[in-house]
């Protein structure tokens, strides 16, 4: 067997000469090649990774009132964690945030996908920070119905703000629940006014309800719409121009100038057949471009003439009290529900009527019915084995 395998290599290394190997002369026949050492591993197997301690809700206040950076984002990485011990640790920073809260401005931004809201607060930031403001920007971002994965990629078109140090940037995943993200994004404004930001927004997914939920924290509520896109008449059907507190026509750049002026008299005339907004102040239509710093102080100016008119009517406090009561209610609803459905007996019981519904023994809702039924009894239960 081994005269036949050096046979085999004799003859291959006569054919292919450059492929001769020394190790396989006669003279070295008795040499053993032992084979190479294993590839070693990419991280240090000895490395000891040593986890910071947890703060105390006292020292993660004193870092927020400091303006410390890196103690907010972790507060608000409480804020958003599932955990339970997480949660109370988060409430109790949020309480002893209080005192300092109240004094920003809110400004929630939202438009249609590519209508450059990214691009817009990078610019509208910088006009603020310019000015000597403090800026916080929290980016909601929609997160994959499938993989419940987010890109969180609005930080990377925010290249000036980025760098700033009196910004503070926060993209949130929705995580498919936009009613917990817009109640953690409402905690996590309460962080950022106690840090010091006087000047807040809140970027909106752009594609759904969540308009509704940002709208519900925020001081003023800024739309920004793009021309030449179609009929500007379709977007007053949507319902959100009814909650804009001012419109702003974006890309009014280069050639597209013309078609970005029409769209504002377009909206201006749509806007005259809505009432008068509660606050009392007719919504303005202002153009301007993002990319090219075009206009961003006229963007500014309507603000800042919208919240001089909302704080001397009185409406500004009469509608922050109005979103305080609005965000009890829902977080009630929301306990309400995670109580209920997360009830291993309700859980078991739903699993049975659904069978039951879809064998079409009983209708949806007499089985909606005795499940409440039963959850309302377990509550009686409870309460008079407590007394």
């Amino acid at each position: 067997m081994a005269d036949n395998k050096k046979k085999r290599i004799i003859q291959h290394t006569e054919e292919c000469p450059s492929m001769h190997h020394p190790e396989n002369d006669d003279q070295f026949a008795g040499l053993q090649v032992n084979s190479g050492v294993e590839q070693p591993p990419i991280v240090n197997p000895y490395l000891k990774r040593k986890r910071k301690p947890q703060l105390t809700p006292a020292e993660y206040v004193e870092g927020i009132r400091n303006g410390n950076r890196a103690v907010l984002g972790q507060a608000v990485t409480l804020v958003e964690s599932r955990n339970a011990e997480h949660q109370i640790i988060a409430q109790e920073v949020i309480e002893k945030c209080l005192p300092y809260t109240g004094n920003s401005r809110r400004i929630g931004i939202t438009g249609v996908p590519g209508a450059g809201k990214s691009t817009s607060i990078d610019a509208f930031g910088m006009h603020v920070v310019n000015q000597g403001h403090k800026l916080a920007v929290l980016a909601i971002d929609p997160s994959s119905e499938r993989s419940k994965g987010s890109i969180l990629g609005d930080k990377t078109r925010m290249e000036r703000l980025a760098i700033q140090p009196d910004v503070f940037i926060r993209p949130s995943p929705s995580a498919g629940s936009l009613g917990g993200v817009a109640r953690k994004t409402r905690e996590t404004i309460v962080l950022c006014e106690a840090a010091g930001y006087d000047t807040i927004f809140v970027e909106t997914v752009g594609v759904g309800q969540s308009e509704i939920a940002v709208h519900s924290m925020v001081d003023y509520f800024l739309l920004i719409q793009l021309a030449g896109t179609g009929d500007e008449l379709q977007g007053i059907k949507r319902g959100i121009m009814e909650m804009a507190d001012g419109i702003v026509i974006n890309k009014c750049d280069g050639d597209n100038v013309e078609r970005a002026n029409l769209a504002a008299a377009q909206f201006r005339n749509a806007l005259h057949l809505y009432p008068l907004p509660p606050s009392g102040f007719l919504p303005e239509v202002i153009t301007y471009s993002g990319y090219y710093d075009l206009n961003i102080d006229g963007v500014w100016d309507m603000i800042d003439r919208y919240f001089n008119h909302v704080k001397a009517s009185g409406y500004f406090d009469e509608k922050r009290h109005e979103q305080e009561r609005y965000w009890m209610r829902e977080t009630i609803n929301e306990q309400l529900l995670a109580r209920f459905y997360f009830d291993p007996e309700i859980e078991r019981l739903l699993t049975i009527k659904e069978d039951t519904v879809l064998a079409g023994k009983q209708t949806s809702f007499v089985a909606a019915s005795d499940v409440l039924n039963f959850y309302y009894s377990k509550i009686v239960q409870h309460l008079q084995n407590n007394q």
